[in-house]
């Protein structure tokens, strides 16, 4: 029985050892290719008295060395911390510090932003450079461990620890677009049971070709990786998004059979001609993060027509939360679905009461993949897991104001703290960002509220046009007065040529105000 989630990879190691694992600029790693690499790092990791418990920074960017150096600290009991490539080396040292980490793992085109943020956290004692043929030479790192050579496929890997489901898997600190990143704290269980809801509901299989362009950092990128290597499926891999034709160009060239995405990505190549890639292999599209717009579903719909798109919600805190079946989508387009398998869920009121279908609410989630709490965080997690049903449970308040139909389904608000308060009236961003997306020519729009004497909170528009497209103000005004109530139309719009964003991807809302 599989009950640690490094247990679903090997058992693909022994089950399809020559299989195309992962697929990274051209090149091609096999399951005992990447299980050679991990063991290597997992006894040099042991050898230097790295065990049970311990954490594990990663701070690489999406390569063979961070997928097999995931699996390499899962080995032998500790805890890996995936950390984005864009971190500046304060974050990096606040990361190492507050998880009281001890060893490093990073490669040599980020050892500088690592050298700095070693000097703020000397907590760490050892650090391994992976090489990823980085041409200048790196500066010395303090407790530098040199990186062991990968032994050939099939050798001996260390000794299994002594872990429990129980036991920690990963911490994935939150973006912290809003103060200091909170680290979330991940189970084996915790991990394991999303990965099984999610890769069931979406009917992924072995035969399948996965693109990841999302940073590993990222648990919706990350989860990609996990979920393939559970099934004997292939990655492929991509650097980053930067560039999509050519991220477009490797899937036609791979055959890729899903494509994982967020709205930024989608508006990316909305405003791209996709006649040149041949994508017919492509069987399915999913999206989560944030809400996609409902006129951007309409158009993903008519550019991958052969493939099944689906709408997720989902929170690092659990993973995934809800999803849209894509039959329903003509019938709820504007709905994120409802609960996945082994899970439960429903909406609160302001004093915590359950609420029937056709509300408005708190989302809260239970099920067993909740995170166990936000590290060396005891306040913070008590806002978040508040006692369940039965005694002794505790389930997960998300924070997040979702409306249901009469049927269940669920449809995104807003962020309880994103709100607007205008003219005593509670404005929902995501409606209004909902019409301003109907209007030809807009790329991305967001919507927050500023201070006003007079409204308490003035509706203000930010929209990013489409490339070649001058878009009128007065017009956009037009549009929203005649689709929205008098109080949520924007009394101002600015047209801007991108938007502040966060690591993964999401909409830095606090950076427009």
């Amino acid at each position: 029985m599989t009950h640690l989630l490094h247990q679903t990879f090997e058992t693909q190691v022994r089950r399809v050892p020559g299989k195309t694992a992962l697929v990274r600029e051209g090149r091609r790693s096999s399951y005992a290719d990447i299980d050679a690499l991990s063991a290597a790092l997992a006894s040099s990791l042991r050898a230097h008295g790295v065990g049970r418990g311990d954490r594990v920074a990663l701070f690489l960017d999406n390569s063979e060395h961070m997928v097999a150096a995931i699996y390499a600290v899962l080995r032998i009991g500790a805890v890996f911390m995936p950390v984005n490539t864009l971190t500046k080396a304060d974050k990096l040292a606040y990361v190492l510090a507050d998880s009281e980490a001890v060893a490093l793992v990073t490669q040599h085109a980020l050892a500088e932003v690592a050298r700095q943020a070693l000097g703020l956290a000397p907590g760490v004692r050892h650090c391994w450079l992976a090489d990823d043929g980085y041409p200048a030479p790196s500066p010395e790192l303090a407790g530098q461990v040199a990186y062991p050579p990968a032994p050939e496929p099939g050798a001996a890997a260390p000794e299994p620890a002594p872990v429990i489901d129980l036991d920690l898997a990963a911490i994935i600190y939150t973006s912290g677009s809003t103060g200091r990143p909170k680290g979330v704290m991940l189970s084996h269980r915790n991990m394991l049971s999303a990965l099984d809801s999610v890769s069931t509901y979406l009917g992924l299989h072995e035969h399948d070709v996965v693109t990841c362009a999302l940073p590993l950092a990222f648990d919706y990128g990350l989860y990609q990786v996990l979920m393939a290597f559970a099934l004997g499926a292939t990655v492929l891999l991509e650097r980053s998004f930067t560039y999509p034709a050519r991220v477009l160009q490797d899937m036609a060239r791979e055959g890729a059979t899903v494509f994982a995405g967020v709205p930024t990505m989608f508006a990316l190549l909305l405003g791209m001609d996709l006649s040149g890639f041949d994508l017919r292999s492509l069987r399915m599209v999913t999206n989560t993060a944030a809400a996609l717009p409902v006129a951007h579903i309409q158009r993903i719909r008519a550019a991958f027509p052969q493939a099944r798109l689906y709408s997720m919600y989902g929170l690092t805190e659990c993973k995934r939360v809800s999803y849209l079946p894509p039959e329903q989508l003509d019938i709820r387009p504007g709905s994120v679905g409802r609960g996945m398998p082994n899970e439960e869920l429903w909406l609160v009121d302001e004093q915590g009461r359950r609420l029937p279908d056709g509300s408005t609410g708190e989302l809260v989630v239970r099920g067993s993949h909740v995170m166990r709490g936000y590290w060396r965080q005891p306040q913070a997690t008590a806002e978040r897991l508040r006692p369940g049903p039965l005694p002794g449970e505790m389930v997960l308040y998300t924070g997040d104001l979702f409306r249901s139909d009469e049927q269940g389904w669920l449809y995104f608000v807003a962020r309880k703290d994103d709100i607007i308060k205008s003219r005593g009236e509670k404005v929902s961003p995501r409606e209004v960002e909902n019409v301003l997306h109907e209007i030809s020519g807009v790329r991305q729009a967001v919507v927050v509220g500023v201070p006003d004497e007079l409204l308490g909170e003035a509706i203000k528009a930010f929209v990013v046009p489409e490339p070649g497209r001058t878009l009128d103000q007065r017009a956009v005004l037009r549009h929203c007065q005649a689709r929205l109530e008098s109080f949520m139309v924007p009394r101002q719009v600015e047209f801007v040529s991108e938007l502040p964003q966060t690591d993964n991807g999401k909409v830095r809302r606090a950076s427009l105000l």
